[in-house]
């Protein structure tokens, strides 16, 4: 591949965390090429997952939700006008390999299962079953221009980012993150009041994380704890906000979701539930402090899907029901 680069386009517009992910390709790209301008693709609403990023000099904003194919070639036109040198697309589908075959780009890297493959000048296999991490695998993208080591994926929140949760960090605190966009991928709710009781006696507090989606879910959780350490924060923070919070928690509780990465992308401690799917895809938590726990039977069902499923397909959803929450020692 060609070693001089100017410019430098990623592009992942999929959900919150493989935009994170995505993010450690930044981290290793800055090393090599400090003075290239390196700009990001992501989806509308994702894009403040990146802000206040250093490295990072435009977001370009892909709206799926309306007009979408409008948008895309919208998006043809002004990243051919940017004449970029390299193009790195971290995703397996038609409509980002038209955009990087499309791109004008000296070079273009991406994964041989993306069906414009065939006209980037760089592939290679994405391998589920590989035993690497994602970032590990994005990072196979550019390996010849780089090296092999995968760094952190990383975010920056902004210096009111930290003054705004400060209100939030008058003693110590967990954070959990209940909710998930697939509901296999979610620990149950009483699995969550059980962990939630082991706080009770402490001083501390427990604050809930989501979306404004999320707030009826947390609130039924808060309810039903009877606790007044309790605060269900869902839709009152940004994703930055969140990720400055969730860096100074003692712990953060998880699914296997968008904020089991922003915990990695800030190196917080963090415990991650694993129901419908397995660490074993490459989506685990990253921090030095970090823990998988998981059903301990072997369920001839799970994994069930790579995302997960909006019902348990069996019925019976043991892969969540009987995780054993551990015991915490406050």
């Amino acid at each position: 591949m060609n070693t001089s680069f100017q410019k430098i386009l990623i592009i992942q517009t999929a959900f919150i965390g493989d935009v994170i992910l995505a993010t450690s390709l930044v981290e290793s790209l800055v090393r090599e090429f400090p003075k290239a301008k390196m700009d990001m693709l992501v989806r509308k609403g994702n894009d403040h997952l990146i802000q206040n990023n250093p490295h990072i000099n435009e977001v370009l904003i892909w709206n799926k939700q309306d007009k979408k194919y409008r948008s895309l070639f919208q998006l043809v036109k002004k990243i051919k006008k940017s004449k970029y040198d390299l193009v790195i697309n971290t995703q397996r589908f038609g409509a980002t390999g038209l955009l990087t075959a499309l791109s004008g780009a000296k070079v273009t890297s991406g994964f041989k299962k993306n069906p414009f493959s065939f006209k980037f000048s760089h592939s290679i296999e994405h391998n589920l079953s590989s035993g690497l991490h994602e970032v590990e695998r994005n990072q196979l993208l550019i390996a010849s221009i780089t090296d092999e080591v995968a760094r952190k994926p990383k975010l920056y929140p902004s210096i009111d980012d930290y003054d705004f949760v400060k209100q939030f960090q008058l003693g110590d605190y967990v954070c959990m993150a209940p909710a998930s966009v697939w509901f296999t991928k979610q620990l149950p709710k009483q699995k969550w009041l059980e962990l939630i009781q082991q706080y009770k006696s402490s001083n501390m507090f427990v604050y809930l994380l989501g979306g404004p989606n999320d707030v009826i879910n947390n609130d039924y959780i808060q309810a039903s704890a009877f606790q007044n350490n309790v605060v269900n924060l869902a839709g009152k923070l940004s994703f930055l906000e969140s990720a400055a919070l969730m860096a100074s928690a003692k712990m953060n509780y998880v699914n296997d979701s968008g904020p089991l990465h922003m915990a990695s992308a800030m190196n917080a401690p963090v415990t991650a539930f694993f129901c419908s799917t397995i660490p074993a895809f490459g989506f685990g938590p990253l921090s030095d402090n970090a823990q998988v726990i998981e059903v301990k039977a072997t369920l001839n069902c799970r994994p069930c899907g790579i995302h997960g499923f909006k019902a348990c397909p069996k019925k019976h959803f043991k892969c969540g029901h009987d995780i054993e929450i551990p015991v915490i020692s406050n």
